[in-house]
């Protein structure tokens, strides 16, 4: 391979690396041109299954900073560059694998981090992100109901309390007067006290009307009995 197509390979590889969200390395000694065009089928848009040389590879690996990387490239490799749900692509490659048994998986990568082919196996056994987004989803609407029933709750009880106090009203409506009531109360007692006090005051006065003639009866008495006197005179 002359220089310049080397200098550009490694560019390709580089490249793919860092648009990728995670790949997948393995070895396809023994699939069939078929098999291999079925495989990149199967895992659609969602990766871009290429071979690759060992040598240009970990040059390029070298460059993107991935270390720890030259154990997996070994033998014929193939590398899975996945670019969006790296769950659904390593379940894609997982499933194929069983079906085609000459497909070995051999590693990975993930966020810069070396993974072998049990940690690749693991990964395929996880959710998809479409079903845990999901479940986070139902999480966060169910947190959001809880939310909402406490922030409401209050608010419920304020009716109910506000509903029972306007049947009370209803019932006895000096209860809305509130403690004002015993004060104006008090107004009217005082205004009835008042007419006794009044009352009071003739009934003082009566008996001196009536003791006035008393008195003077002796008085008249006498002048007549002097003016008899006198006439006998």
């Amino acid at each position: 391979m002359a220089r310049a197509d080397r200098q550009a390979a490694v560019a390709e590889i580089v490249d793919s690396f860092n648009d990728a969200d995670g790949a997948v390395l393995t070895d396809y000694r023994g699939l069939t041109v078929k098999q291999l065009q079925d495989l990149r089928r199967s895992l659609g848009a969602n990766a871009n299954y290429a071979v690759v040389k060992n040598t240009l590879a970990k040059i390029a690996a070298n460059e993107v900073g991935i270390s720890g990387f030259d154990d997996l490239l070994t033998g014929p490799t193939a590398i899975a560059f996945i670019n969006g749900d790296v769950v659904e692509a390593a379940k894609g490659l997982r499933d194929f694998a069983k079906a085609n048994p000459a497909l070995i998986i051999k590693g990975g990568v993930l966020d810069g981090s070396i993974l072998d082919a049990k940690e690749v196996a693991k990964l395929a056994d996880l959710e998809s992100r479409e079903v845990l987004m999901g479940k986070l989803a139902g999480a966060m609407l169910a947190s959001l109901s809880q939310a909402v029933y406490l922030l409401n709750a209050p608010l419920a009880q304020a009716a109910r309390l506000a509903g029972a106090l306007q049947a009370k009203a209803e019932q006895d409506p000096s209860i809305l007067a509130g403690g004002a009531s015993q004060d104006s109360s008090t107004g009217p007692v005082a205004a009835e006290e008042a007419p006794v006090a009044e009352t009071e005051a003739p009934a003082d006065e009566a008996p001196a009307a009536e003791e006035a003639p008393v008195e003077e009866a002796p008085a008249a008495e006498a002048e007549t009995s002097d003016e008899g006197e006198a006439t006998e005179a």
